[in-house]
């Protein structure tokens, strides 16, 4: 069973506080982009798991896609598979690529073995696995809280707009990005200001960790820039970086040009 486990931006990123378990609250819209990697699961005489494309760093065995099996592997004693994970999306970016990884491996296992496991059920494995995994289930456009793995539906319909994303080659880790940031209660309503037209997002909607890590990282505020320059609507960094969005509605001009090692991605909403 072959499936392509795509990539998420954030529009606007509020960290409003730090929880008393470590983790942080936050409020933001995620939106899912096509940017995929693609994930293969097959029955095996043997559990395998393999890897191609970009490289992962760390050790094989704490990928998300293998925490994921094993953890339905432990509830409903599932036979030994073979994945094979293909990686397009970069890490460390803010685009959710392991996330949805671990997401898909979930759905795949629960379509493969007949486990009519309900979305709210998969849901709750997938919280178990990482803070934003759980939205790549139903993988529909949310305004996320807490830690990131609370949903509420927002009517939000980007069609007809493109997206470029460009990342630039820095990997951010969660803790360096938490670690950089002062949260702060919001003093905007994240789910009113995305019923506004997306061209008056540019004044109202903010991902909080740009004030922190552009100054550490300034190539990233020249990317957002760049994208500005060249028309987008709306840019942004998603996520906790590094990687930085344009909205576009017209023709994306061919003279976006950037530095040998940037990886970058465009497509339709």
């Amino acid at each position: 069973m072959l499936d392509f486990p795509n990539a998420k931006i954030n529009i606007g990123l509020l960290v409003t506080e730090k929880r008393p378990d470590g983790f942080h609250n936050l409020e933001s819209c995620f939106y899912p982009v096509q940017w995929c990697d693609a994930l293969e699961i097959l029955p095996a005489e043997k559990e395998e798991f393999t890897m191609s494309g970009l490289p992962v760093p760390g050790n094989p065995e704490t990928n998300l896609c293998l925490k994921a099996y094993r953890l339905l592997q432990r509830d409903f004693g599932l036979p030994p598979v073979h994945l094979h994970l293909h990686k397009a999306i970069p890490m460390g970016a803010g685009l959710g690529g392991g996330s949805a990884d671990a997401a898909f491996t979930l759905k795949q296992l629960n379509t493969l073995f007949e486990l009519n496991l309900a979305e709210d059920k998969l849901e709750d494995y997938a919280r178990q696995l990482g803070s934003d995994c759980a939205f790549f289930i139903r993988n529909k456009p949310v305004v996320a809280v807490e830690r990131g793995d609370v949903f509420r539906p927002v009517e939000l319909d980007l069609k007809g707009y493109t997206c470029v994303l460009v990342y630039p080659g820095i990997h951010i880790t969660t803790a360096e990005a938490y670690g950089s940031i002062v949260p702060q209660k919001p003093n905007c309503d994240i789910e009113l200001f995305l019923k506004q037209d997306v061209a008056v997002w540019k004044t109202i909607l903010k991902n909080d960790f740009e004030e922190a890590l552009f100054p550490k990282y300034p190539e990233l505020a020249t990317v957002k820039e760049q994208l500005y320059e060249a028309g987008a609507i709306y840019a942004s960094m998603t996520g906790s970086g590094s990687a930085i969005y344009g909205l576009f509605k017209a023709e994306v001009p061919a003279k976006l040009v950037f530095p040998d090692g940037y990886l970058l991605w465009k497509g339709l909403l």
